[in-house]
């Protein structure tokens, strides 16, 4: 299937390798840009965000990053310091991000990046890394 998808991707990531096989389970080979070694740009960061329907504070990730030792958790600071936190220290960034011409979606957990893809591009069962079932044998979603 021919489909212009993009995925801010951290192969270290469970959650980002399972969405990164969901995309690739669709027959679709996404752009993969591992954001720690290229960190999208302020502007990129933002729309992601936007279109993504989240606030800057829903995107930061929190476990495993210098959140706290930043005092990111203070509410006084505004989007603008949150965001140049976030590319300055791109593991602030959660992931994965993905990005197709039906939406963008922060894909935690990782099914929902199908709700960004063609619902008709499954053909056949997936299960995730931890062995939990998300498609059926005729590649339908299993909620």
């Amino acid at each position: 299937m021919t489909m212009d998808v993009t995925i801010y991707h951290n192969p270290e990531c469970g959650t980002s390798r399972n969405a990164l096989a969901l995309i690739r389970h669709a027959d679709i080979e996404p752009k993969v840009i591992e954001y720690l070694k290229t960190p999208p740009s302020g502007d990129e960061l933002a729309k992601m965000i936007r279109d993504a329907g989240l606030s800057v504070r829903e995107a930061i990730r929190e476990k495993g990053t210098p959140y706290a030792e930043l005092g990111l958790d203070d509410p006084a600071l505004s989007d603008g310091q949150l965001l140049t936190a976030m590319l300055e220290h791109p593991i602030l960034i959660n992931r994965p991000f993905v990005i197709t011409p039906i939406g963008t979606r922060l894909a935690r957990p990782s099914e929902v990046v199908l709700d960004i893809l063609p619902a008709d591009a499954f053909k056949g069962p997936f299960v995730k890394e931890d062995g939990e079932k998300v498609l059926d044998a005729e590649g339908r979603r299993i909620v």
